[in-house]
C-alpha cells in the first residue's frame, strides 16, 4: 500500500487529546496528512505511515496557544523591579519611545523562539507602541515570526489619550486617532488570512482604557466588524484602572467596554482581574473571552483572576505569557502549572484541576482566538499542531498521571512540536532559527536601547 506525501506518525504516547469528552489514551498514536490529523486512538496504527515519531515515554497535547504578548518588551526585562502596573509604566515609556523595527524584529525572533520551546504552537501579540521615526514595526514582527515558523495572531494596538488629556502614557509615544486607525486598517488589510489553516491573522487592539480615548475605542470596534476580525484590549487588570474608569466614566472597565461595543463573541480581553459577579456575568453572557496571565499579574501584584467563577459562568478563558518585562520567563508551559496554583491560592485545592489547567492552555485559547473548530484539541479534521511533552525523565519520575505530571511538575522538555504536521522542535531544540544566534541579536539591540537611555 502506497504512503501519501506528508504523512507523519506518532505513536506508542499517552494522548490528551482535550475534546470535549476528554477522551485520553495510555498508549495510542496520532497519524498526519496533509498538515492535518486524519485518525487519534488507542493502541498501534495499523497501516502505511511516513515519517513516524516514537512517544514512548511521552505526553501528546494539543500545542499551547497563548493569548496575549507583547514581544517586544523583550528588550526591557528586569527593570521597574517593584512598581505596580501603572509605576511600571510611567518608568519605561520613555524606554519604549525609542524601539524600532531592529530591535522589534529581534524581540519578535527570540520570544516566538522562547514560546516555540515551551509547547506553544499559536500565539498573539498586543503591540501598541509606535514611535514616529521607528519604522515599520508590524512588518517587522510578521517577517520574525515566518522564520520561527508559529501561527501567529499579531493585534494592531494603538493609543491617542497622551497626558495631557488625562491619559498615563506620555503624550510623545501616542499617536493621532484617524492615524492609528488607518495604520490599524492596512495592517488587517495586508496581512490577514482568514482561512482555516492561516498561519498569520491580525486583530485590532486599542491598548487600555487609560491610554486611549472613547472614539479610538469605538472606530476601532468599527472597523474590526466591517473586516470580520477579532478585538483585543486590557481590562479590568489593576484597582488603579478600576478606580480610573469609576473617576473618568462613572462605571466599571466592564460597564465601560459594554458601553462602546466592546464585548461579544469577537471580543477577548487581557487579564480580567478586577471582575465582580455582574461584570463576570455580563463576559459569559456574551461569549467575551479573558486572557488569564498568572506569572504576570502576581509579578506586578495586581491580584488573581477569577478563573473558576469566569469557567463556571461559561466565559472562554485562555492563558497569557504577558509582556516579557513583566514576567521576565516568557515561556507559556509553565503558566499551565501557575494557574492551576493561583486559582488555588483564590479558591482552595478544588478551584482548578489538572486538566481544566491544560484546557485553558489549548482549547480556551484557541476559543477565545477564534480557531477552536481548527485548533485547540486532537480530533480527525483538526490541524496537526501537536506537543510531546518528554516525561520520563528525572523531574517527572514516579508521577503516574501524565497529565498531572505536565501541570503540576517542572517545565518539561519537548520531544517534538509539529505545527500543521511540520516538525518545528525536536528534543528540545528549535529546527527552524538557532537559538544562539537570536540571543546574540537580542542581547545587541537591547544594550543599544539601554545605553541610549
Amino acid at each position: 500500500m502506497s504512503v501519501p506525501p506528508g504523512t507523519t506518525l506518532i505513536e506508542n504516547a499517552t494522548i490528551a487529546t482535550v475534546d470535549a469528552e476528554g477522551s485520553e489514551y495510555a498508549s495510542g498514536h496520532i497519524l498526519i496528512e496533509g498538515g492535518r490529523i486524519t485518525a487519534v486512538g488507542p493502541g498501534r496504527h495499523e497501516g502505511p505511515a511516513g515519517t513516524v515519531i516514537d512517544g514512548t515515554g511521552c505526553l501528546a497535547t494539543p500545542g499551547l496557544v497563548n493569548t496575549h504578548h507583547h514581544l517586544y518588551q523583550w528588550a526591557t526585562r528586569g527593570l521597574a523591579q517593584q512598581r505596580n502596573l501603572f509605576g511600571w509604566l510611567v518608568e519605561l515609556y520613555p524606554t519604549w519611545g525609542r524601539i524600532d523595527a531592529e530591535l522589534v524584529h529581534a524581540t519578535t525572533g527570540a520570544g516566538l523562539a522562547a514560546l516555540a520551546l515551551s509547547g506553544c504552537t499559536l500565539s498573539t501579540d498586543h503591540h501598541y507602541v509606535f514611535p514616529h521615526d521607528g519604522g515599520d514595526l508590524f512588518a517587522a514582527q510578521v517577517e520574525a515570526a515566518r522564520g520561527i515558523g508559529l501561527r501567529f495572531h499579531p493585534t494592531r494596538g494603538s493609543m491617542d489619550l497622551g497626558v495631557s488629556q488625562g491619559g498615563l502614557p506620555p503624550d510623545h509615544v501616542v499617536e493621532p486617532t484617524e492615524a492609528a486607525l488607518v495604520a490599524t486598517a492596512d495592517a488587517v488589510d495586508r496581512y490577514h488570512d482568514p482561512s482555516p489553516d492561516a498561519m498569520l491573522q491580525v486583530g485590532v487592539a486599542p491598548c487600555s482604557p487609560f491610554s486611549v480615548t472613547e472614539e479610538l475605542m469605538r472606530e476601532a470596534a468599527a472597523l474590526a466588524r466591517d473586516r470580520g476580525v477579532r478585538m483585543h484590549t486590557h481590562l479590568a487588570e489593576t484597582v488603579e484602572e478600576e478606580e480610573f474608569c469609576r473617576k473618568r466614566f462613572g462605571c466599571t472597565p466592564v460597564e465601560y467596554a459594554d458601553r462602546l461595543g466592546w464585548l461579544g463573541p469577537d471580543v477577548w480581553l487581557a487579564h480580567g482581574v478586577h471582575l465582580d459577579e455582574a461584570s463576570i456575568g455580563r463576559l459569559a453572557a456574551t461569549g467575551t473571552g479573558v486572557a488569564h496571565c498568572p506569572s504576570s499579574n502576581a509579578r506586578l501584584g495586581a491580584g488573581i483572576a477569577p478563573v473558576r467563577e469566569l469557567l463556571d459562568a461559561g466565559a472562554p478563558v485562555g492563558l497569557g505569557v504577558d509582556g516579557p518585562a513583566s514576567q521576565e520567563a516568557g515561556y507559556l508551559g509553565p503558566e499551565l502549572r501557575q494557574a492551576l496554583l493561583a486559582a488555588r491560592l483564590r479558591g482552595g485545592p478544588e478551584a482548578l484541576t489538572a486538566r481544566e489547567a491544560l484546557r485553558i492552555g489549548t482549547i480556551g485559547g484557541a476559543r477565545c482566538l477564534g480557531r477552536e473548530n481548527d485548533l485547540g484539541s486532537l480530533e480527525p479534521g483538526k490541524l496537526a499542531d501537536i506537543a510531546l511533552w518528554r516525561l520520563d525523565g528525572l523531574g517527572h519520575a514516579g508521577i503516574a498521571d501524565l497529565v498531572a505530571a505536565l501541570v503540576f511538575g517542572p517545565p518539561a522538555p519537548l520531544a517534538s512540536l509539529l505545527v500543521g504536521g511540520r516538525e518545528i522542535v525536536r528534543d528540545a531544540s528549535l529546527f527552524t532559527a538557532g537559538e544562539a544566534a537570536l540571543a546574540t541579536e537580542l542581547t545587541r539591540v537591547s544594550r543599544r536601547l539601554w545605553r541610549d537611555s
